[in-house]
């Protein structure tokens, strides 16, 4: 178990590392920052990256939504669920806290949202909290559908990363204006430690809407399309 939960926390903190790193860092940079389409691909590439690192060890979930998807799909063992969770939160907790040494190393930072996920005030598009939860819940079941689609024993062998990746970085082109995305109660955690007060009191829900998502996910997966090897 041990290997599995140290490739879970290193993995957890890349992802948030990367992907909220390219938010804060790069995505305004002046004249030449990457902007939206260059964090949603950022987001991707951490968990394509990773599911080819660190896949075979501990299956790269990096998410307590996708382990307890996996778990509903009767992919994942519910008694090693707890642990890969609290590893994942504390991967994405010293992923943030890396972060915030790196990005407080620029003459007059401030922390601003420091890629938190909110809504309302606190969305990039100012969109209401059911906005937030409907996205939030459809995209998480959608990367379930996905993730459970392509490590399917059916499905192509060796190209699962590549979808899951690419679909990681369609969800974040979708709803970066609605949420700043989460899907990952876990990346959500990390840099919402750091801003404190509003991220804190809206963090539930990054954790409620992308559960309940890849829950049902597993559950339809299961009774729809049962993978023989389950």
């Amino acid at each position: 178990m041990a290997p599995k939960l140290a490739a879970e926390f290193l993995g957890t903190l890349w992802l948030t590392l990367g992907g909220c790193g390219s938010a804060i860092l790069a995505a305004a940079f002046p004249d030449v920052g990457i902007g939206l389409l260059g964090v949603a691909f950022a987001f991707g590439l951490t968990v394509l990256t990773m599911a080819y690192a660190i896949g075979h060890i501990s299956g790269c979930h990096l998410n307590p939504a996708v382990t307890l998807g996996l778990v509903a799909g009767g992919r994942f063992s519910a008694g090693e669920a707890v642990p890969y969770i609290i590893v994942q939160v504390l991967g994405a907790i010293a992923g943030a806290g890396i972060l915030y040494v790196i990005a407080s190393g620029k003459p007059g930072f401030e922390i601003g949202n420091f890629a938190a996920n909110g809504f309302g005030d606190h969305s990039l598009g100012k969109y209401s909290m059911q906005a937030g939860l409907v996205c939030e819940f459809v995209m998480t079941f959608f990367f379930l559908v996905i993730i459970l689609g392509a490590t399917h024993g059916k499905a192509p062998k060796g190209f699962a990363p590549i979808a899951i990746g690419l679909g990681l970085t369609l969800i974040h082109l979708i709803s970066i204006p609605v949420t700043q995305t989460s899907v990952n109660p876990a990346r959500s955690t990390g840099p919402a430690v750091f801003v404190g007060g509003w991220a804190l009191e809206q963090l539930w829900l990054f954790w409620v809407a992308p559960i309940a998502g890849a829950v049902v996910a597993g559950i339809v997966s299961r009774t729809l399309w049962p993978d023989e090897r389950a």
